[in-house]
């Protein structure tokens, strides 16, 4: 459990720096909005992560550059570039991380604002990556700097990560640096991940996902003589079929108890993400028709989310017994199943360190009851779970999620304010208060 909470005045003290850090925490979330860090396939990696090792060695933190070299998307041209700042204290105590993901998602259309001028107003900041999750990676720098700056003689160590493609998995990022050790308890005791879930509300960890492939196999032949064929794509449309009459019904009657958000995520979901049948598309610009073929194939991806209660090899057994299902009534139907990825759900204990810190600090800053939801999406806490093996890790941070991945996305300048002393508040009490206790620790300083 937490310790008791930082002292008022340190925390009134605390406030006045952040709030004196106004205009440079707008400005530097307006700087990371304009670094067009689309991802896929990861552009500008390495530009926006020299620019917060700029920055944050100027505030004294030691900063590695790290590249996930082999990763899924990695290549000379999109290499995978990783950025860790760490700032040692000067005794004995816990490591606190604030981790935030560099990749943003293509902009679509729709915007009436320049999705990467991050444009003020109305008190809001405009750009892609505002919200998800630039004004939060800003609101924890400013709050880190600012803890350090009025006291540089902390406990522990205070670190902040840039890392990729968490829009993508995260492979090139916090799973990469995980399986480096970079995330090991050993190393890190409290990590924040500065999602955008609301200032109010503490996300304690997410849904699982299941991303499986299944292909139908037919028999090409004339388009003028489909009785000589098999169509791969009709055989597909049973599959759909099959999914409309018992997949989706019962996915819909499956409830469980996290507090998964909005309310239509606390069942179980499937998405299909993607069919495509029989012939390629044509180039760009080409003005032909297509020939007249039965299609011999059909793809389909599909995106299942699942419940804390659901066992991951019962969700996987429960699209394989419908493939079945469909084989046995359907003559000619020969299928492939492949499983893509897979992530476990994950949620943090109530009463973990961090949870407790995060709730005391939103009373106290916010003067209101802090809120703990689950997200319906995984996010960047699966690889810190289960490859670091760190389990006290949540997500909080500035920004609605509903406004992730939309046109014309924001983040308030005012919730960015209470999130940053929000953290400040919850980092003050996981290292001052828990500096009595450092004997019991590693000593705060980095283990490798």
């Amino acid at each position: 459990m937490a310790h008791a909470a930082a002292a008022p005045d340190r925390q009134a003290q605390l406030a006045r720096e952040i709030a004196a850090r106004r205009d440079d925490l707008v400005a530097l979330t307006q700087d990371l909005i304009r670094i067009p860090t689309i991802n896929p396939p990861g552009e500008f990696y390495r530009d926006i992560c020299d620019y917060l090792a700029r920055r944050l060695e100027k505030s004294g933190f030691a900063v590695k550059m790290l590249r996930a070299e082999g990763t899924p998307g990695d290549s000379e041209r999109h290499p995978r570039w990783n950025v860790i700042a760490r700032k040692e204290g000067d005794r004995p105590g816990p490591c606190v991380h604030f981790n935030s993901h560099i990749d943003v998602v293509e902009t679509g259309s729709g915007w009436t604002f320049d999705p990467f001028g991050g444009t003020v107003s109305d008190g809001k900041i405009y750009g892609r990556g505002a919200c998800d999750m630039k004004g939060g990676l800003a609101a924890s720098i400013v709050a880190a700097e600012a803890y350090a700056a009025l006291w540089p003689d902390h406990p522990g160590a205070i670190e902040i990560s840039g890392t990729a493609d968490e829009e993508t998995g995260g492979y090139g990022g916090v799973a990469w640096l995980a399986e480096q050790g970079y995330f090991s308890p050993e190393r890190v005791q409290h990590v924040i991940i500065p999602e955008p879930l609301n200032k109010d509300r503490i996300c304690l960890g997410h849904r699982g996902v299941m991303w499986a492939e299944i292909r139908a196999h037919g028999r090409i032949a004339h388009g003028s003589m489909p009785f000589l064929g098999d169509c791969a794509v009709r055989h597909m449309g049973a599959v759909i079929a099959e999914m409309e009459a018992s997949l989706f019904p019962a996915l819909a009657a499956k409830r469980t108890a996290m507090p998964v958000v909005p309310d239509g995520a606390r069942q179980s979901t499937m998405n299909i993400n993607s069919i495509h049948g029989g012939q390629a598309e044509p180039e760009p610009g080409f003005t032909g028709f297509p020939s007249a073929c039965v299609p011999d194939q059909a793809r389909m991806v599909i995106d299942r989310r699942y419940l804390i209660e659901e066992p991951a090899e019962e969700v996987r057994e429960e699209i394989v017994a419908l493939l079945e299902r469909v084989k046995a009534e359907r003559p000619g139907f020969r299928y492939d199943f492949e499983e893509l990825w897979q992530v476990s759900p994950t949620m943090t204990p109530a009463d973990s360190p961090v949870v407790v810190a995060v709730e005391r600090a939103i009373r106290a800053a916010l003067a209101c009851e802090p809120v703990h939801v689950v997200s319906p999406g995984t996010y960047d806490q699966k690889h810190i779970d289960s490859i670091g093996r760190l389990k006290d890790c949540i997500a909080y941070g500035p920004g609605i999620l509903d406004l992730a991945h939309q046109p014309d996305e924001y983040v308030g300048i005012d919730d960015m304010i209470d999130s940053a002393k929000v953290m400040a508040f919850a980092l003050d009490d996981l290292l001052h208060g828990h500096a009595q206790d450092a004997s019991a620790l590693t000593g705060g300083k980095e283990q490798t």
